[in-house]
């Protein structure tokens, strides 16, 4: 999905908003309520995000939560990519692009923060498969680099690569996840 409106980009352009969309479509269907016991905000504030998100059609009505009161969430359709079309919106694709940064350097700083058991199994399992799949995916341009660095073009450069995974926090409220029935 190509998202070029400034409207749009502006709308996904808020921590909430990118909380919000994450927890989604890792947990599913969620309501209001539920959204703000786990990331620990207010009902009204996520009922406020998530009609923005809905606008744009970046989230969508799930039909009504547990107790019937309310209105769940979700995420439309089969997990799709969305592309900010960052050249079509000077002036909001890349504060939404340093918002996205920020927030991602802000989980990898979490989970290096977080060195416990879990954090160590976790990391030597998925850690080690993804390395080699990168290594593997990159190693025709870094061998192209390394051959190729004396005859560079004008205005070539090389190139910084960087990747890391962090597991999602976990998405249950203090009330083990479970809507309210009253």
């Amino acid at each position: 999905m190509r998202i070029s409106d400034p409207k749009a980009i502006r709308a996904l352009a808020h921590p909430l908003r990118l909380d919000l969309l994450e927890l989604l479509t890792a947990a599913g269907p969620a309501t209001a309520a539920h959204c703000g016991r786990v990331l620990e905000v207010s009902q009204a504030s996520c009922s406020f995000h998530l009609r923005q998100l809905a606008k744009y059609g970046f989230v969508e009505d799930a039909g009504p939560g547990r107790d019937r009161r309310e209105r769940a969430w979700q995420v439309p359709g089969p997990r799709r990519e969305m592309r900010i079309a960052v050249d079509d919106s000077p002036d909001v694709g890349p504060a939404l692009e340093r918002i996205v940064v920020e927030r991602e350097a802000q989980a990898i700083l979490d989970h290096v923060g977080r060195r416990d058991a879990g954090s160590v199994n976790w990391r030597q399992k998925a850690g080690v498969m993804l390395r080699e799949q990168w290594k593997a995916l990159l190693a025709p341009y870094v061998a192209r680099t390394e051959k190729d660095s004396a005859d560079r073009l004008p205005g070539q450069r090389h190139v910084r690569y960087f990747m890391a995974a962090t597991p999602l926090p976990a998405f249950e409220s203090g009330d083990s996840g479970h809507e309210s029935e009253h």
